[in-house]
């Protein structure tokens, strides 16, 4: 990958942390870059799952037994979506081919109680990553993140969260196959 597109993320982008990185919100993440300006940048984890259902954050959905990933460290306390598929909600952002991030909260529950949205093609988050101004340009310049473009689909969400981080990297090939076999802690090899 060209410096020029390292320094160049763009919404829908993946950042995938580096091996060796050991702040315990994100290592061995994968976060779906969703907002990326001169103010700065917000992001999802999309590889660590929480050990909460949606029914229990929210009672409006309770019928439904989703999962809830933790989106990042920052406002624990607020809940954000993508989904798959065609745009199906006002306000809804595109993140890619068929992804979209947020929209009308209230329509979606209307059109999940309704049956109208199908559950498997949405993800909700708890919290976010966010960066300030230049922070997330300082940190791929210290090469903390590895930008992956073009990979994000619907299928990026078919590989299981604990094998995402790898599988992203052997699939972008050369030094990042390699990259993929490091070992979490190299003092326990």
């Amino acid at each position: 990958m060209s410096i020029e597109a390292q320094r160049n993320p763009k919404p829908g982008d993946l950042l995938i942390s580096e091996p060796f990185l050991q702040d315990e919100n994100f290592v061995r993440s994968v976060v779906l870059l969703c907002e990326h300006s001169e103010e700065g940048s917000f992001g999802l984890i999309i590889n660590k799952p929480s050990i909460l259902k949606l029914g229990e954050l929210v009672e409006v959905l309770d019928f439904l037994d989703k999962e809830v990933f933790v989106g990042g460290p920052v406002e624990q306390n607020t809940l954000h979506f993508i989904y798959f598929g065609e745009k199906s909600l006002e306000g809804s952002i595109p993140l890619g081919k068929n992804i979209w991030w947020g929209g009308d909260f209230n329509m979606l529950v209307s059109k999940l109680k309704l049956g109208l949205f199908d559950p498997d093609s949405i993800r909700f988050f708890l919290g976010y990553s966010g960066w300030g101004t230049d922070q997330l340009d300082e940190e791929l310049s210290d090469e903390i993140w590895i930008i992956c473009k073009d990979h994000l689909g619907e299928k990026t969400f078919d590989f299981s969260p604990e094998q995402l981080w790898k599988d992203l990297l052997k699939n972008m090939g050369g030094e990042f196959k390699v990259i993929a076999n490091y070992p979490l802690d190299p003092r326990l090899n």
